[in-house]
């Protein structure tokens, strides 16, 4: 019973920080660094097309790719807006080897990175469909 009170105390204790955290809010970028708008379609090579997608949303942040396409294959994506977290750091170049080996936006969710994942999905499914269009 002695230990009873200082363990109850020191669990209030601790737990107190966690209650009060509250996540960083995401800014706007600074003036003079507008991020890019999306741009329908942009020739860079003869039979290459650069098409960046949306800007999605997340819980995390925003996120947008920019993908390449020489024909009808994916050669390179590029992230042009993503969440300053580092498990979204550790997950774009696991999401862009995927994409290239698939050639599709059906990729596996990076665990750890599962909300910037699936909006990395979305604006990357939606490049694909705008060069289709």
């Amino acid at each position: 019973m002695k230990r009873a009170l200082p363990v109850l105390v020191l669990s209030v204790a601790g737990l107190i920080p966690v209650w009060r955290y509250a996540p960083a809010q995401q800014t706007a970028p600074p003036a003079g660094s507008a991020a890019p708008s999306p741009a329908p379609s942009a020739s860079t090579a003869p039979g290459s097309d650069v098409v960046a997608g949306p800007v999605v949303d997340t819980d995390k942040g925003p996120v947008q790719v920019e993908v390449t396409f020489e024909d009808d294959r994916i050669t390179a994506v590029r992230m042009l807006q993503q969440p300053d977290h580092p498990q979204t750091t550790a997950a774009v170049p696991q999401l862009i080897e995927e994409t290239l080996q698939a050639q599709s936006a059906d990729v596996d969710t990076v665990s750890g990175a599962t909300v910037t994942s699936e909006g990395y999905k979305e604006s990357l499914q939606a490049a694909i469909d705008a060069r289709g269009a």
